[in-house]
C-alpha cells in the first residue's frame, strides 16, 4: 500500500527538522509542496533531490489527481507546507482526505507548528484551547468569535497589516484579557509581547513579520473552580517563598482563573497565614 507522509517542516530556523522527516523526504518519490521555491531551500540545505510538485490553494484541484496517480502506481509521496505542519489552515487537508478515500495510508511525521509553539510560550492555561486559523476580517465576525471561546485560550494567525485593527477590537471587547503577540517565531527577529490588547496596541506601532496571536481565556464558572483548593495552594506557595507575581502567574495557569481572582486569593492566603 502506498503512503502519503504529512511532514512538518521548520517555521523559521532550518535546524528545527527531525532526522525522521529528512529521511522521509529523501526516500519518497514525490514531494507536494505549497511553494516549491521555499521547499527547495530546505532540501538543498540537507542535500535532498527528491522531485517537487507545486500543490497550493490555487492549483490543488488539478494537482490532486496527479498525486493520486503516483500513489496508485505504488510510489510514496510527501506533502509539506511553506512552514510548520501541513493540513493546518492550508489545502493539505483536501489531499489527506482524498488519499484516505482512495484507500492509501496517511502517515504523520510530526514536528514544528506555529500555533503550538506560540501557545507553549504564552504562559496562558492550555487545558483547553481553540485554534481559529486567521482571525475574521470584519469587526462583527471578530467580535462574535471573541464572545464565543469562553474559558478556552484562543490561538490564531494574524497579518501584520491587520494586527492593530484586531488588537483595537480585542481591547474594546476584552479589556482585561491578556494577549501574547508572537512575531517571527524561531527566526532572527523573534519577539513575544505579553500584556493587554491595549498595551500591545501601544507597543506595536508598525507590526512586521509573521504573527501568531494568543488570547487569554475567560475565568471559569463558579462551579468550575474549587476556591478552597486554590487558596490552600496559595498558602503553600507563600510558605515556599514565592513572590506575589510568581504565585499569581502559577495560580492563573494551573487553575485557569483570571488575574484579579488569583491576586485576591493570594491576599486571602496572607490573612490566613497571619491568623
Amino acid at each position: 500500500m502506498s503512503k502519503l507522509y504529512v511532514v512538518a517542516t521548520p517555521i523559521g530556523n532550518l535546524q528545527d527538522i527531525s532526522p525522521r522527516a529528512l529521511a522521509v523526504l529523501a526516500d519518497v518519490n514525490l514531494i507536494a509542496a505549497e511553494d516549491t521555491r521555499t521547499a527547495k531551500v530546505l532540501l538543498n540545505q540537507y542535500g535532498i533531490s527528491t522531485r517537487l510538485l507545486s500543490y497550493n490553494e490555487h492549483n490543488h484541484g488539478r494537482r490532486l489527481p496527479d498525486i493520486l496517480s503516483y500513489l496508485e502506481n505504488g510510489e510514496d509521496a510527501a506533502i509539506v507546507s511553506d512552514a510548520g505542519t501541513p493540513a493546518i489552515s492550508d489545502p493539505g487537508v483536501a489531499l489527506v482526505a482524498a488519499v484516505r478515500e482512495a484507500g492509501h495510508e496517511v502517515v504523520a511525521i510530526p514536528g514544528p507548528s506555529a500555533p503550538i509553539a506560540a501557545l507553549s510560550i504564552a504562559g496562558f492555561p492550555t487545558t483547553t484551547f481553540t485554534f481559529a486559523g486567521f482571525l475574521p476580517r470584519t469587526e462583527g465576525k471578530l467580535r462574535e468569535l471573541l464572545g464565543s471561546f469562553g474559558e478556552s485560550t484562543l490561538v490564531a494567525f494574524e497579518s501584520p497589516e491587520r494586527l492593530r485593527k484586531s488588537l483595537a477590537v480585542i481591547a474594546d471587547a476584552l479589556p482585561q484579557r491578556r494577549v501574547a503577540v508572537c512575531r517571527e517565531l524561531t527566526k532572527r527577529y523573534e519577539e513575544v509581547f505579553v500584556g493587554t490588547a491595549a498595551e500591545a496596541l501601544e507597543y506595536f506601532a508598525e507590526p512586521r513579520g509573521e504573527i501568531v496571536l494568543v488570547i487569554e481565556g475567560g475565568p471559569p464558572t463558579a462551579a468550575g473552580t474549587d476556591s478552597e483548593a486554590v487558596l490552600a495552594e496559595a498558602v503553600e506557595m507563600r510558605s515556599l517563598g514565592l513572590t506575589r507575581q510568581q504565585a499569581t502567574a502559577l495560580l492563573m495557569s494551573r487553575y485557569g482563573i483570571g488575574r484579579r481572582e488569583a491576586y485576591d486569593l493570594w491576599l486571602q492566603s496572607e490573612k490566613d497565614e497571619e491568623a
